[in-house]
């Protein structure tokens, strides 16, 4: 079988690290020409490259934009108005510095659970970088701390997409994936999130502009701390809410369901904390609407180039997909002899490198593996966790959360392997070894 398909992708990845790193052409522009290449030299027809860039660019937009811009804004007047000072502030007082990075790891698990790995990481990078600036600790050091909680609760517990479809497609019980996957969890973000950044030297860098506050507030000009922290747990709230309303109401009341579903999605639970944290962070602060809007526009402008360069790694990502590398790596996979975790786990990560999709490269080592439990006796809950764990892995420039991650916390790209990079996959190994313990006793 001929490794040309890999061996594209792989020729592509390094054309844009050279681009960005040699040459520092701008991410976006990067992308799109590296997605231009690789379709070509997997042999797609031109006129369907134009198509699946546009496909790729419209898939993640068309989720993720305003998610991104209302996490901005929302950000912003949370700085703006001192309501991030006072989170920050409060949590240092109640825990403590040397405490307030489990303090955070708790909330990431939290969040991570209750919304979107976007949302959550929107919703608490403001928060973080706060705290940071109190603590007067790196920001990056609470950043891996919350990333590693968000990630791993994101990619483990339904109702997630990616764990929810695994449950489904390998008929496990969810209430022994949630018993797991709290077992798998712990050492996971534990190893990521409080020993990695012990591990990784100097991880000082300058507060990201759309977040640097230069204005310190007093007691009386900041909002309480339940005002401060309940605008931006909206979304948490809404959303967590509607997922348990939905399991009680019966399915003939098709308009109550409609509408929890409407304001339970992540962009109008993100909209109705936006428009929230106007007045509670502005109007009712004695701010003129001019004002507000001014925090408004400058949240838009300085993410906007955040919203580009993560379209344009959809591109790349749709390319990748488009040309088939994923079956192919499937398919070279699907006679090996491996135990069926380890090689469910394996598929996952190659998958996930090549495609940049977690949900979908899980799902795809599933109909691969699933077959074999019956063979190997392989509990299906573990099957799930190994699948799970392997989808929340190393990833690179194909992968929309790498370019959140360094775009908003202003890295280099070395710089985002380095912290990115290692936190994903220690969460990713940690997960396997901990499937595979459980294996022995269950």
């Amino acid at each position: 079988m001929s490794m040309l398909p890999i061996i594209w992708v792989a020729v592509g990845v390094l054309f844009l690290l050279v681009l960005n790193m040699k040459f520092k052409i701008n991410g976006m522009l990067a992308l799109l020409l590296t997605s231009i290449l690789v379709g070509i030299l997997e042999g797609m027809p031109l006129e369907n490259i134009g198509k699946s860039i546009e496909n790729g660019i419209g898939g993640i937009l068309g989720h993720l934009a305003f998610i991104i811009l209302f996490g901005a804004i929302l950000g912003k007047l949370m700085v703006d108005s001192g309501a991030a000072q006072r989170v920050a502030s409060t949590l240092l007082m109640k825990f403590g510095p040397r405490n307030v990075q489990w303090a955070i790891l708790v909330i990431g698990l939290i969040f991570g659970l209750a919304m979107f790995y976007e949302v959550a990481f929107l919703i608490l990078a403001p928060l973080v970088i706060s705290i940071a600036v109190e603590a007067k600790t790196p920001f990056l050091k609470l950043g891996i701390t919350m990333v590693a909680a968000t990630t791993t609760a994101h990619s483990l517990f339904p109702p997630q997409p990616g764990p929810t479809a695994l449950v489904a497609a390998l008929n496990a019980d969810i209430g022994m994936v949630y018993i797991y996957g709290v077992i798998v969890a712990i050492p996971t973000i534990i190893c990521s999130g409080i020993v990695l950044p012990k591990l990784l030297g100097n991880l000082e860098r300058p507060i990201p502009q759309l977040l640097d506050q230069q204005e310190k507030f007093t007691n009386d000009q900041m909002p309480s701390f339940f005002v401060s922290l309940i605008v931006p747990l909206t979304p948490a709230i809404i959303i967590t809410a509607v997922t348990i309303m939905l399991l009680f109401i019966p399915e003939n009341q098709k308009g109550t369901i409609s509408f929890l579903k409407f304001i339970g999605s992540a962009q109008i639970s993100m909209l109705i904390a936006v428009i929230l944290a106007i007045f509670a962070f502005g109007i009712c602060r004695g701010k003129s609407i001019l004002e507000v809007m001014s925090s408004y526009s400058v949240a838009i402008e300085k993410v906007a180039i955040v919203v580009f360069i993560i379209g344009a790694g959809g591109a790349f990502k749709q390319i990748i997909m488009d040309t088939g590398v994923g079956n192919y790596i499937a398919d070279m996979m699907r006679d090996s002899s491996i135990s069926p975790l380890i090689m469910a786990w394996f598929i996952t990560v190659l998958l996930r490198l090549a495609t940049g999709a977690g949900t979908v490269s899980a799902i795809t080592a599933a109909g691969i593996v699933g077959p074999m439990m019956h063979t190997f006796n392989v509990n299906p809950a573990l099957m799930v966790l190994a699948c799970a764990s392997g989808s929340n892995t190393f990833t690179h420039v194909n992968d929309a959360a790498f370019w959140l991650f360094k775009e908003y916390f202003g890295l280099s790209l070395k710089d985002t392997f380095k912290t990115w990079g290692l936190l994903e996959l220690t969460n990713s190994v940690v997960g396997l070894i901990i499937v595979l313990l459980l294996s022995i006793v269950v």
